[in-house]
């Protein structure tokens, strides 16, 4: 099966529950078509570079997937029509990362950064 990563952005009045238990619902969706998620991340509430639907800041979730192409076109379709979703995007991966994202690493840890000045 091909797999996915999304990155889901919710509203910013959800509480951090609330957007987690989006996170799961998806996956449920995911599950019942046939697909599975190899493995989610909550990233927190961060401000956006520009307003979508009059919010500043959302709720971001990332999701590593492993599905059919039906389960993956049937989440997202859900996901665009739920009102607390902001934005999905969606990238077809050879394989996935092994780890956390580059977003859950601390700052330490991350490689190839220089030392500011």
């Amino acid at each position: 099966m091909p797999l996915y990563e999304h990155v889901v952005i919710a509203r910013q009045d959800l509480s951090n529950a609330q957007a987690e238990s989006l996170v799961e619902h998806f996956g449920t969706v995911l599950a019942d078509n046939g697909g599975s998620v190899v493995d989610s991340e909550y990233w927190g509430v961060k401000t956006m570079a520009y307003k979508i639907n009059k919010n500043r800041k959302g709720h971001y979730a990332f999701l590593k997937t492993d599905a059919p192409v039906a389960a993956k076109d049937e989440m997202e379709r859900l996901m665009q029509l739920h009102d607390d979703v902001m934005r999905v995007l969606t990238i077809k991966v050879d394989e996935h990362a092994e780890g956390p994202s580059v977003q859950m690493q601390k700052r330490d840890e991350r490689e190839g950064r220089r030392e500011r000045r």
